[in-house]
């Protein structure tokens, strides 16, 4: 306990230095200090407002684009069916044409009737009854099903004898259409003759069925090209945002805690403290506060990784966290000693941080918090698993928790996790994310890095 002394030289009451230290801190973070971060704090939380409307939006838009994409469909289906009927009854027409040619009385009528005939487009095969082909329509036209004699197919303008091709093109006719029956006078003693005609689709139909699925996907790709654009542009301004927040910060730490560094030498040498272990408590905080301004520095800048066995970096923050919880949780961290890989200590204390601080959070009353560290050999990574005994994180929010604004806590921010995933991924080229999770048993995240094998690590 020390004395508090007026500038009179009376005193007031004896104060314990804890006690002075957090006065000095009452004076020196006022709000008046950190402007631009309370000033952000506002933005951002409209900003997770937006987040977390985010896929209320997404479901509207893909209602209607459903709606439109139906509509679209629908459409054309209507108009292939009426086009589907037209072209029957042109086949038809056709039909009877040819049979007016052969059995018209009166030639009169004929150049008529041919005009008719040549005006169709529809593809079409007409056959007697025994299925020899009788006339044809639309087809293609360097074919003939008519066998030429040998002087004739001789010439290379003459059209090749391919019975073959007009068969396989009657069969995919009668794939599509039903073909229809036409009854002939009698004729040669054949009491009841008749033809079967077979038709296609028009190559404007066949375009007409591919159109929608063609127009969408040309207006899906368009949206993706244009989601990716918004997207990355999005996360650029998210990034700036994030850049700008972390660098002010830094930036208005930095004048408190030189402060506080002063005030905390000045009560040792005021008082001789230099061994009171409250002191020394006062003096961990103050470097804790040094290495969080640290840590906002660097966001935004490429920071420099070192090679460093990752047990030893996570335990000794482990190590340092523990005293600071409640009691009833146990803290053990097992795997292997001899993995090292890049990291940047301050960035990667940050990501352990909140990974324990949410394990903390996630446990009612007594529980346990395990850290193991692994590898895979075959991919040559490190996996960090850290597992708690909380209640646990529903399967369809894997993915959600990582985006920023998601919290369950009343007075959470949603920014933790969102931080660590840019810190793991931006900044240490690996991985993180939920590996399982049982409500009311507990979670583990797993954190996966590249390892980086040194001549220690290869004997071993």
């Amino acid at each position: 306990m020390f004395l508090l002394v007026r500038k009179s030289g009376k005193s007031v009451k004896s104060v314990s230095p804890k006690a002075l230290i957090t006065f000095h801190l009452m004076r020196t973070f006022r709000l008046s200090d950190f402007p631009t971060p309370i000033k952000f704090a506002l933005f951002e939380k409209h900003m997770i407002n937006a987040y977390q409307n985010r896929r209320l939006w997404n479901y509207i838009l893909l209602f209607f684009a459903t709606i439109i994409a139906s509509g679209s469909l629908m459409y054309t289906r209507y108009l292939v069916k009426n086009i589907a009927k037209s072209e029957r009854a042109r086949a038809q027409i056709w039909a009877l044409s040819m049979k007016e040619t052969i059995t018209a009385d009166n030639s009169n009528s004929l150049s008529y009737v041919f005009t008719v005939r040549d005006s169709s487009t529809v593809p079409a095969i007409v056959t007697n009854e025994k299925g020899d082909v009788l006339f044809v329509k639309g087809l293609d036209s360097t074919k003939t099903y008519i066998e030429m004699p040998p002087d004739m197919v001789a010439d290379k303008k003459a059209a090749k004898y391919d019975p073959e091709y007009f068969t396989g093109q009657r069969e995919t006719m009668e794939s599509q259409h039903e073909p229809f029956k036409i009854n002939l006078p009698p004729r040669g003693g054949t009491p009841h003759p008749y033809w079967w005609v077979y038709y296609k689709d028009s190559d404007l139909l066949t375009q007409l069925r591919l159109f929608p699925y063609v127009q969408l996907s040309v207006i899906a790709i368009f949206l993706l090209l244009a989601y990716t654009a918004f997207n990355a542009s999005r996360k650029s301004e998210q990034n700036q945002v994030w850049v700008g927040l972390a660098k002010e910060t830094a930036h208005q730490l930095g004048t408190p805690i030189s402060s506080l560094m002063a005030w905390l030498e000045l009560l040792k040498d005021k008082f001789n403290a230099e061994e009171d272990p409250l002191m020394a408590e006062m003096g961990n905080d103050i470097k804790r506060l040094e290495i969080v301004a640290d840590r906002f520095s660097k966001i935004g800048s490429v920071p420099k990784l070192d090679t460093l066995p990752v047990y030893g970096v996570v335990n000794d923050f482990v190590d340092y966290f523990r005293v600071r919880v409640s009691h009833n949780i146990s803290f053990e961290v097992t795997g292997d000693t001899t993995l090292t890989a890049g990291l940047n200590i301050p960035l990667f204390d940050w990501v352990i941080e909140n990974l324990l601080k949410n394990a903390v959070n996630a446990i009612e009353g007594k529980g346990d918090i395990k850290v193991h560290i692994s590898t895979n050999k075959v991919k040559d990574e490190i996996f960090i698993d850290i597992s708690d005994t909380g209640k646990g994180i529903p399967r369809s929010k894997f993915a959600r928790v990582f985006q920023p604004g998601y919290t369950t806590r009343k007075r959470g921010w949603g920014l933790g996790l969102s931080l660590t995933k840019r810190i793991v991924e931006n900044y240490h080229n690996g991985h993180i994310f939920v590996r399982e999770s049982e409500l009311g048993k507990g979670t583990t995240f797993r954190i996966s890095l590249k390892n980086i094998r040194t001549n220690d690590t290869t004997e071993a």
